[in-house]
């Protein structure tokens, strides 16, 4: 599998009744691929992988795999407790997903040893290929990440934890030992923004929750990074991404609250997050309202 592109990180829809509106995720997938991405991950962070239960998380991947049909890779999130992240690997390949995002186990953190253990043990239980998730708990080492990265269906790394020695360090280690075929990518939040940083370090490829509720301006941002259009990358990131990561930290949580009121005001109703998260409070909708239109005149110039 080779991923390229923006990655789309799918919100999960909730209906009225609280349930997953499987028909809502099929057109907003749908929309998202056929927009341009390059790859959707669903029920991962920003679909709230956290307030999933097991049979929303079917209906998830069962949906998105549907909408997708075949255009791009569809891969889902697996992750908790071990039995539980072993019982969606193996739910994620029965619905036809083409590959997992290994979440940070539960609660816990844990030494590297451990933390490989876990993967491997995930990845026997689906039988897909598998992207590491590095983030908080699951900190993993230049040797761990080596290590899994000999195992042929471990293909990728996500870092979500923006340590920048620590994946340099990584990286050197990987590319030693296994080639350069392992893929990696800036997973951080609202990744945009430190796209620069990790292009630095030779990782071109990151995780857009922006593209979920402004593809255009994402894929704009994308072909300007890619093309080197600074002027464009610079006016896209002030007047845009820094608001948009400004706004996001004033609550924790907006990183997925204010990606699914984006996805609502720009006419999708996907409903509001389960608790623990909160939906973001009428005037920071408001303001993200407003930044979304300084985006959209940003690229019309």
């Amino acid at each position: 599998m080779r991923l390229e592109g923006v990655l789309f990180f799918p919100v999960t829809p909730f209906g009225p009744d609280g349930e997953v509106a499987e028909q809502v995720l099929g057109r907003h997938v749908d929309a998202g691929v056929t927009a341009g991405a390059g790859g959707v991950f669903t029920a991962c962070g920003t679909g709230e992988f956290n307030a999933l239960g097991p049979d929303d998380y079917v209906t998830a991947v069962r949906a998105s795999v549907a909408a997708a049909a075949g255009r791009v890779p569809v891969l889902a999130g697996a992750g908790g407790t071990l039995p539980q992240a072993k019982a969606m690997a193996r739910a994620a390949a029965e619905q036809g997903a083409d590959g997992l995002l290994v979440m940070p186990p539960y609660l816990v953190s844990a030494p590297p040893d451990g933390l490989v253990r876990y993967v491997r043990e995930v990845t026997e239980a689906g039988g897909l290929p598998v992207i590491i998730y590095q983030r908080n708990n699951a900190r993993f080492s230049p040797g761990a990440v080596a290590e899994l990265a000999r195992i042929p269906e471990v293909i990728g790394f996500k870092d979500g934890l923006g340590d920048l020695d620590l994946l340099q360090r990584i990286i050197l280690t990987v590319r030693e030992t296994s080639g350069q075929d392992f893929t990696f990518f800036n997973g951080l939040p609202t990744a945009e923004l430190t796209v620069p940083a990790y292009r630095g370090l030779g990782v071109d490829l990151y995780s857009s929750a922006a593209f979920a509720f402004a593809p255009e301006i994402a894929l704009a941002f994308y072909r300007a990074v890619t093309t080197g259009d600074a002027d464009l990358t610079h006016r896209l990131l002030t007047g845009f991404y820094k608001p948009l990561v400004e706004l996001r930290d004033q609550v924790p949580g907006y990183a997925v609250s204010l990606v699914k009121a984006g996805v609502r005001l720009r006419g999708l109703d996907v409903g509001g997050v389960r608790a623990p998260l909160v939906d973001p409070a009428p005037e920071h909708v408001a303001e993200l309202e407003k930044i979304i239109a300084a985006g959209l005149e940003i690229i019309a110039r």
